[in-house]
C-alpha cells in the first residue's frame, strides 16, 4: 500500500534485556488512584475509577531531556508504574487480569495543571492539560516473566535530590487486575496498550533546569531533565 504522506516511526519502548522493542498503541491513565493523592486532589473514599488518555506519540523513551511546554505556568509530574498490556481482550476477569500483561515500567504523566484546572472549571475535556508533547516520558520495560506483577514495593520520585513522592504499591485504591477488568468492560485492550496506573501523593511544579528522578522497587528507574521551551 501507498500513502500519501511518509509513515511516522512507531512509538515503542525498550525492553529490559532484549533487542526487541515494544510498539505502544494507546496510553490508558486512571486518575487519584492512591488515597493521599486523591485527598490533595479534592476527593474522599474509593471513588469508581475514571481514565484519560495520551497519544502514544507523548512518549519519551528512556526519559532524558524533556521540554517545558507551551501555554502552561503550572506544569507538574505524576510518577506512575506503567504497565504494558501484551494480550488483548476484553470483559476480563481481574483475577485472570495478570495473564494479559507483559511488563512493566517507570513513567511520568506530565501535567500542564493550569490548563487541567481550566477544563475542569468549565466542564471540559481534560486533553490540553495532559495529552501534549513529550507529556510521557516512560523507562525501560521489565518483563513480567522476569520480575513477576509487582503489587507491593516502593514507588518514589526525587527532585533534585530531594524528595517529593514516596508511597507503596499497595497503598493503590484500584489494584492494577482491577484496573484491567473495569477498562475491558469499556474498551477491547489490545497488545501495545499502557496504563499508567496513578500517582502517589506529592505532586509539583517543575522548571526548566529542574532534574526528576523516579523508581519503583523491583521495576527499574527513570530520569528526567526539563529544559526550556522549544
Amino acid at each position: 500500500m501507498a500513502y500519501a504522506i511518509p509513515l511516522w516511526p512507531q512509538p515503542a519502548l525498550p525492553v529490559a534485556g532484549s533487542d526487541n522493542s515494544f510498539p505502544v498503541r494507546r496510553i490508558f491513565c486512571v486518575g487519584r488512584n492512591y488515597v493521599e493523592h486523591q485527598k490533595e486532589m479534592g476527593g474522599d473514599g474509593r471513588e469508581q475509577p475514571f481514565f484519560f488518555l495520551k497519544a502514544a506519540h507523548t512518549l519519551v523513551p528512556r526519559g532524558g531531556d524533556v521540554h517545558y511546554p507551551p501555554k502552561t505556568s503550572n506544569y507538574h509530574y505524576e510518577t506512575e508504574m506503567v504497565v504494558a498490556i501484551g494480550k488483548g481482550g476484553r470483559r476480563i476477569e481481574a483475577r485472570k487480569a495478570n495473564e494479559h500483561i507483559f511488563g512493566y515500567a517507570v513513567g511520568f504523566d506530565m501535567t500542564r495543571r493550569d490548563l487541567q484546572q481550566i477544563g475542569k472549571d468549565h466542564g471540559r475535556p481534560w486533553d490540553f492539560g495532559k495529552d501534549f508533547d513529550e507529556g510521557a516520558p516512560c523507562g525501560v520495560l521489565a518483563s513480567a516473566a522476569k520480575i513477576g506483577h509487582p503489587s507491593k514495593g516502593a514507588i518514589w520520585l526525587n527532585v533534585n535530590g530531594k524528595q517529593r513522592q514516596k508511597a507503596d504499591l499497595s497503598d493503590m485504591i484500584w489494584s492494577v487486575p482491577e484496573q484491567i477488568a473495569y477498562l475491558s468492560e469499556y474498551y477491547t485492550l489490545e497488545p501495545g496498550d499502557l496504563i499508567y496506573s496513578g500517582t502517589p501523593a506529592g505532586v509539583g511544579p517543575v522548571k526548566p533546569g529542574d532534574e526528576l528522578h523516579a523508581g519503583v522497587d523491583g521495576v527499574g528507574e527513570l530520569k528526567v531533565r526539563i529544559v526550556p521551551a522549544l
